[in-house]
């Protein structure tokens, strides 16, 4: 079985990544709450390449945003389909700038989590 950890980074990533994800989630059957309304056993066949499925059959994309600015992280998370990303996996780096290294390792940390998920 193969999984995706999607990761998506500045403004520019954040925007294309939440696109991306009302498309995902459309062809899936996949509404704005995570939850499955479909009317195919295609569109579940490979859902669990890109999303988790969590408790109360509520689907979570395997994704990680990350940005500098907390703009870009606001509009995705009072977008169409804002609720649907773990609160845990938008990494606001700015914080992390002043500790140099620390970047990578915040964001390397988020992402071995959503892959170990």
């Amino acid at each position: 079985m193969r999984e995706i950890v999607h990761i998506q980074a500045g403004q520019c990533g954040n925007q294309i990544g939440a696109k991306f994800w009302e498309v995902i989630s459309d062809e899936h059957g996949i509404d704005p709450t995570g939850s499955y309304q479909g009317d195919s056993d295609l569109q579940l066949e490979r859902i669990n390449v890109y999303y988790n499925e969590a408790s109360g059959n509520k689907f979570v994309p395997r994704a990680i945003l990350v940005d500098l600015e907390p703009g870009t992280m606001d509009s995705v998370r009072s977008g169409p389909f804002g609720q649907l990303f773990r609160p845990d996996n938008f990494v606001f780096a700015v914080w992390l700038l002043l500790r140099g290294a620390a970047v990578g390792m915040g964001v390397v940390a988020t992402v071995t989590a959503a892959a170990e998920a």
